[in-house]
């Protein structure tokens, strides 16, 4: 079992930035794959970026050059670094993750509980 605890989300102003965190524990060799959804009120879940243990990135187009994602595999935590933030970036952040690629990216595997991000225009 893997657990997830999100943090770093709050309240910032259109154009500011934030740095969000993911850290596991449990079974940490059960992960290669770590992402960031959201989840805006009344939309969908959305995926916004994931990583594997190598460093290889996917962003949704949405963030692209603004956010960037990266990992530091000794403290199993994932990171996202939102730079030039928008109001309609405005939503509860969820980390996942688990040790196969296409189920992170396809929105499967273990999940935190969420960080709040609030964006002020």
């Amino acid at each position: 079992q893997v657990q997830l605890v999100e943090s770093g989300g709050g309240l910032v102003q259109a154009g500011g930035s934030l740095r969000l965190s993911c850290a596991a524990s449990g079974s940490p060799f059960s992960i290669n794959a770590m992402g960031w959804y959201r989840q805006a009120p009344g939309k969908q879940h959305e995926f916004v970026a994931a990583i594997t243990s190598g460093g290889s990135t996917k962003y949704a187009d949405s963030v692209k050059g603004r956010f960037t994602i990266s990992r530091d595999n000794a403290k199993n935590t994932v990171y996202l670094q939102m730079n030039s933030l928008k109001p309609e970036d405005t939503a509860v952040y969820y980390c996942n993750a688990d040790k196969s690629w296409l189920t992170v990216v396809g929105g499967g595997g273990y999940w935190g509980r969420g960080t709040q991000v609030t964006v002020s225009s």
